[in-house]
This record gives C-alpha cells, sequence and structure tokens, in this order.
C-alpha cells in the first residue's frame, strides 16, 4: 500500500497554510504603508473591492433564483466581512501589527469556549486574556506604549470577527460552492464605497499607489481564499485551526521585518500566551464549533 501520496498531500496542506499564515499579515503590513495616503478605511475598500472582482470573475454566482434569506444571509455575511476588515485595519494604523492580532484572536476564542461550554476552554481563554492583559503592561511600561482607542478598534473587529464566523456557518447552509462568498464580497465592497471612492481618486491621480494596494488585495485576500481552501481539502479542519493559530507570531514577524515595530520580550510572551491557548482550545476542541471559530477569514482580520 503506498501511504507516499497521503503524506504527500498533508504536507501540502500544512504548507498552504502557513503561506496563508504568512501571506495575510504581510499584506497587512503593506496596507499599513498605505494608511496615510489613503486612509485605513479607502485601503480597506480598495482591498475588498479588488478581492470581489476576482472572486465574482473566478465563482460567477448563479444568485438569480435565490431566496429572501440567502440574499439576506448573504448580506449580513458580507456587511460584518466589511466591518471586520475596516476596524481591524483601523486598529493597525495606531497600534502594531503582532499585538493587533492577538488581541484580535481573543473573538474566536470567547466563540470556541461559548459553543463548546467546556471547561478546559474556559481555561485557554483565561491564558488569552492573560496574554492581552501582558499586552496592556507592556503598552504602558514599554518604549512604544499601546493606543488605547487603537485597542478598542481592534477588540470592535474581533466582535465583528465573531458575527462573521456564525453567518459563514450560515452562507454554507443555505448556499453552494463560493457564491455565497462573492455575493457577500460584493456586498461588502458596495458598503465601503463611500471610503473607496476617494480613495480609487487619489490612486488615479498618483498611480504609483496602484501596485501596492493590488499586492494588499493579493496577499490579504486572494492568496489566502486559495491557500486555505485548498488546505482544507488536504488536512483535517483540526491541524487547519492550529496551523492557524500561528498567525499573532507571523503578524509580530511581519511588523518587525516590513514595518521596523518593536518586539520586546514581555509582548513576546503575551503572543505566545495567545498562540498557546488558541492551539489548546482547537485541539481540545469538539468537532464542529472550534474548527469554525478558529478558521479565518483571510483574518483576520487579517
Amino acid at each position: 500500500m503506498n501511504t507516499q501520496a497521503p503524506r504527500q498531500r498533508h504536507a501540502l496542506g500544512v504548507a498552504l497554510v502557513i503561506g496563508s499564515c504568512l501571506s495575510l499579515p504581510f499584506g497587512a503590513a503593506i496596507a499599513a504603508q498605505l494608511f496615510p495616503v489613503l486612509g485605513s478605511w479607502g485601503v480597506t475598500s480598495l482591498r475588498v473591492s479588488i478581492a470581489a472582482l476576482v472572486v465574482l470573475v473566478a465563482v460567477r454566482p448563479k444568485a438569480r433564483r435565490w431566496n429572501r434569506r440567502q440574499w439576506l444571509v448573504s448580506a449580513l455575511f458580507g456587511l460584518s466581512l466589511a466591518a471586520m476588515n475596516g476596524f481591524f485595519y483601523a486598529a493597525i494604523a495606531l497600534i502594531p501589527l503582532g499585538p493587533a492580532v492577538a488581541i484580535e484572536f481573543l473573538g474566536p476564542l470567547v466563540l470556541a469556549a461559548v459553543l463548546t461550554r467546556r471547561a478546559a476552554d474556559g481555561v485557554w481563554v483565561g491564558v488569552a486574556v492573560l496574554g492581552i492583559a501582558l499586552l496592556g503592561v507592556d503598552g504602558m511600561i514599554g518604549a512604544e506604549p499601546l493606543n488605547p482607542l487603537g485597542v478598542l478598534l481592534v477588540l470592535v473587529a474581533a466582535g465583528f470577527w465573531v458575527l462573521y464566523i456564525r453567518l459563514s456557518a450560515k452562507v454554507g447552509e443555505v448556499t453552494t460552492g463560493h457564491d455565497g462568498l462573492s455575493i457577500a464580497l460584493l456586498v461588502g465592497a458596495v458598503a465601503l464605497l463611500p471610503f473607496g471612492i476617494p480613495a480609487a481618486a487619489t490612486v488615479v491621480q498618483q498611480p504609483q499607489w496602484l501596485l501596492p494596494a493590488a499586492l494588499t488585495a493579493v496577499l490579504s485576500s486572494v492568496i489566502p481564499y486559495t491557500f486555505e481552501l485548498a488546505a482544507l481539502r488536504r488536512i483535517p479542519q483540526r491541524v487547519f485551526g492550529v496551523l492557524l493559530s500561528l498567525e499573532p507570531a507571523f503578524a509580530t514577524l511581519a511588523g518587525l521585518l516590513l514595518l521596523g515595530q518593536q518586539v520586546t520580550p514581555l509582548r513576546l510572551v503575551a503572543v505566545a500566551l495567545v498562540i498557546a491557548a488558541s492551539i489548546g482550545t482547537t485541539v481540545g476542541s469538539r468537532r464542529g464549533a472550534p474548527p469554525a471559530a478558529t478558521g479565518s477569514f483571510p483574518a483576520v482580520p487579517d
């Protein structure tokens, strides 16, 4: 019996998730460099609009015969998607990328604990809260204090991540294939148009910003969508969730390399605690709830 093929499939799936985890924060780091010119919400709009165009062309959704419920769930999914990304980008305009991703992970961690009602998950949420508390201490005593408004914004993004997760499951129930996602992206793009029109006008007048804007969309949306969907066909959802838990570490690395953001020992410990909590919740979760909770919109938030 040849076991080489399943092993290769598993190895490829792991590599795809790691590639997604690398792509998301580096895309966010590039996006952060556009904020002074296009604004965080303007960059969000361009990212979602470009992603919507790519996915709509690729999927060509058959939504003409949808019923009211299908349209409503997909529209709400799109609005939560737009808000999650918008508030996250607004947050990383004020606080470093690594801590922002770590704080945002509170959303799916708390959701996992609520859905499973396991005592162990409550303990892991406590570990994550301890990590966030250490980030707060580091923000007060470190050389680079965390902006309180930025922390509040990323907590709002974490709340919308929870809505995104729940609505994603509903969309999967009432639509087929990737039709729901493509319509959700379209709704999100339309909702963000008030921010996107001025940003697009700036890009037209200063076309040197078009390439980094497109690169942000590719790294933060197109590549993660493609890689994560392909990975889920090759590895179990629980393994997927564990690997995805490494995202705060990759975000810290991206912030250091591309944005020159400070990485203190206390901050590293805090991020490590959040990663441990995410892995612990994923490994110990019941089938169904936490894998969805630890699954990301090509996330996270990020």
